[in-house]
């Protein structure tokens, strides 16, 4: 770039603005803000308890570290929809999807950038619903009921703090890094 050439944030200064008064400037507008408006991983998970009081965590192909079931939320899935959609997929269960029982800022971690975590109370079942389970191989290598108190040899961190923060019944928690704000 030489000096006589503007620079791309003039550029998009000097852009005309849409016509908010139609349709298609409307949607020109919005256009601009998904463009330029951050952007958050938003992630939703399914805390699954059997009658012991463990733990339900997937085995996972692609990472070293266990997890609970769930993943990315999909652009316009809701995030219910997705621990959902993640359950029967992965799983080959239809669980219903219960209260949210936290909201989580996780922080960046190991190359990702920050994220809102939505956990979902998945209920208490038989420990036995595990066996009629159809695990997706391209993603979930096996399912372990864990104890609360061995979580942290399977977990990442923050995922046993955040556990811990929902073991007690309550009102929906809002959590940063796990932690209580």
């Amino acid at each position: 770039m030489t000096r006589d050439e503007p620079r791309e944030e003039e550029v998009k200064a000097a852009a005309p603005r849409p016509d908010l008064s139609t349709e298609s400037g409307q949607l020109a507008f919005i256009q601009v803000l998904n463009d330029r408006l951050p952007t958050k991983r938003l992630i939703a998970q399914g805390l699954l308890r059997n009658e012991r009081g463990e733990v339900l965590l997937c085995e996972l192909v692609y990472k070293s570290a266990w997890d609970l079931p769930g993943g990315v939320v999909d652009p316009g899935e809701s995030p219910a929809t997705c621990v959902h959609r993640e359950v029967t997929e992965e799983l080959g269960l239809d669980l219903p999807v219960g209260s949210l029982a936290a909201v989580n800022w996780l922080p960046p971690y190991r190359g990702w950038d920050d994220a809102l975590l939505l956990l979902f109370d998945l209920g208490t079942v038989d420990t036995a619903l595990m066996e009629r389970a159809v695990l997706q191989p391209r993603e979930i290598r096996a399912v372990h009921w864990v104890a609360p108190d061995d979580l942290a040899d399977h977990v990442a961190p923050y995922t046993v703090e955040m556990i811990r923060q929902v073991a007690t019944p309550g009102p929906t928690r809002y959590l940063e890094n796990s932690q209580d704000r």
